[in-house]
């Protein structure tokens, strides 16, 4: 829904809305102007807010994920993690990502912090939390991602209870194989994921497991 005419002629040429279809320099500039707003995207040219997240199918998942990505990343030299950046891909796709792990520049990472703060470039791997937003999460996401060359793309569809993860070859994604129970990354030594335990928010056998594949 469009904002009021009041509400557009308090913000001239800076409002923003779902839907609005703006290039990245645009749609940056409107949103730094708009302090209230602290989530927007901008996939293919049009800006989507989603609504506020919900404690249980959101904010504890994310913070799981999290937990998960920042343990691996402390004990693995050259990785960098992101929680909620806003992540410069193209002039018109500035998605804000739950995670992002990537290496440094130094060690082969494509992306990388801007002079304004932002991180561009496409990192080697993104993970969403999907529970209102599935339909964006695995369509026109899942083909920016894609395009942008992002090696490793997770989807965790709280909503129906599976994690989908899946990496770049040439130039299509496809899933990684669970096997026995556990998802491994491609690209990043070592990364495991207990299928299980992520859905049943199980942090501990989460940790537990990702710490083992470390030592072997």
């Amino acid at each position: 829904m469009l904002a009021s005419p009041r509400t557009r002629s308090r913000h001239p040429a800076v409002w923003l809305e779902n839907g609005y279809r703006l290039t990245t320099a645009e749609f940056l500039r409107r949103w730094e102007a708009l302090s209230q707003i602290k989530r927007a995207e901008l996939i293919e040219g049009i800006v989507y807010i989603p609504p506020p997240p919900r404690a249980d199918s959101h904010a504890e998942p994310v913070a799981l994920l999290h937990t998960w990505l920042g343990y691996y990343a402390s004990q693995s030299s050259g990785m960098k993690l992101y929680a909620n950046p806003t992540l410069i891909l193209d002039r018109e796709n500035t998605p804000q990502p739950d995670s992002v792990l990537c290496r440094i520049p130094s060690k082969g990472g494509k992306a990388a912090v801007n002079k304004d703060g932002y991180l561009t470039g496409p990192p080697e791997l993104i993970c969403e939390v999907s529970s209102s937003s599935a339909s964006l999460d695995m369509n026109a996401k899942f083909a920016v991602y894609r395009r942008a060359g992002v090696q490793e793309y997770l989807v965790w569809l709280t909503g129906e209870g599976r994690v989908c993860w899946f990496v770049l070859e040439g130039e299509e994604y496809l899933p990684l194989t669970e096997k026995s129970g556990l998802l491994k990354s491609r690209v990043f030594p070592g990364l495991t994921l207990d299928v299980k335990a992520l859905l049943a928010m199980n942090a501990a056998r989460v940790l537990a497991v990702q710490q083992r594949q470390l030592k072997k």
